[in-house]
């Protein structure tokens, strides 16, 4: 969960209403949401959800058949000149051009921006920590050095948005944490990071809020916390014997045994269970109080696990089972 706590800014991404429709097929559907400085706001969704559409959309690629798009109060399809200066982003894959150093990547993107010359590359360069090989070929990059270095050149002309199209795709989990503690330092700085994934537990770990999206539609926007507690939290438990632990759990008032198709669980949560475990639903605050009736009945108690709710659960449920992937 992410512990990030501070209070985010003025709206500086304003999508209202947004509808985009191909042939007779509306492929986005009323989407509707806001970014506000300093916080980091995840587009959440599968593949082919309509993440990169909206994106397309907020850049200026297409254009909307409804709605409005603003940025720093500018709208983006009647005043793109003035409301993309604002925006930084990485749309799909970084561009960059492996022949070239680090720097010369850059400098080749500065030469296309007013203002923005040699000491603001150097600048960007130490904001993502590439200073040390900034003049090495990009050839010799590893793939999270490089996601960098398109995330420095989406900040050289001091963007108050930051745009990232699924920027852990094929990253280690090194580079995930990395990538992450780097995005967290953009916003800690005011900037309003604005991330679309389908990695629902990255998104969990990165994000103050979230909008889900599902075909072309959002299903929900709030507080990552605030989505995740619409769920309640299981509660595992191992004992023995299993038939007699079975008959007296669903025995006591309040407590409900689900079957394994009910619910939705990690699979390191899963991989961790014995083969008889018993998922409940049940008040957590009745734990203690469970475990000495079951002692006191002759049950074997070998695990309690209290079970968090995800965004994963929240997603499945919103969208009745669809798969992420």
């Amino acid at each position: 969960m992410n512990i990030r706590h501070h209070q985010a800014g003025n709206v500086v991404l304003s999508v209202e209403g947004v509808r985009k429709k191909i042939g007779r097929k509306w492929i986005i559907d009323n989407v509707s949401f806001d970014v506000k400085e300093g916080e980091i706001f995840g587009f959440l969704g599968p593949n082919g959800a309509g993440k990169t559409t909206t994106i397309r959309m907020l850049v200026d690629l297409i254009r909307p058949s409804a709605g409005i798009i603003k940025v720093c109060g500018y709208n983006v399809n009647r005043d793109p000149e003035h409301a993309l200066r604002y925006v930084g982003s990485i749309v799909e894959n970084p561009e960059v051009y492996s022949y070239l150093t680090g720097w010369e990547n850059l400098q080749h993107f500065a030469n296309m921006q007013p203002g923005v010359g040699p000491d603001r590359i150097a600048e960007v360069a130490e904001i993502v920590r590439l200073d040390q090989r900034i003049h090495d070929k990009v050839s010799t990059y590893s793939l999270g050095m490089r996601q960098r270095l398109g995330i420095a050149q989406a900040l050289l002309g001091r963007p108050k948005l930051l745009i990232l199209d699924e920027p852990t795709n094929g990253l280690d989990p090194k580079g995930i944490k990395e990538l992450r503690e780097f995005i967290r330092r953009l916003a800690g700085e005011g900037m309003a990071v604005f991330v679309s994934s389908h990695l629902l537990s990255e998104i969990q770990l990165l994000c103050d809020r979230v909008a889900i999206i599902s075909k072309g539609r959002v299903l929900a926007v709030g507080g990552v916390e605030e989505l995740v507690s619409r769920n309640a939290p299981y509660v595992v438990w191992e004992l023995e014997p299993y038939e007699q632990a079975v008959s007296r759990l669903s025995g006591i008032p309040g407590i409900q045994v689900l079957e394994e198709e009910q619910v939705t669980l990690d699979d390191t949560v899963t991989a961790g269970m014995g083969e008889h475990a018993l998922i409940t639903s049940m008040a957590l605050e009745r734990i203690p109080d469970i475990v000495s009736e079951l002692v006191a009945a002759g049950l074997e108690v070998q695990a309690v696990h209290k079970i968090n709710p995800t965004l994963e659960q929240l997603f499945l449920k919103l969208t009745e089972g669809e798969t992420i992937d």
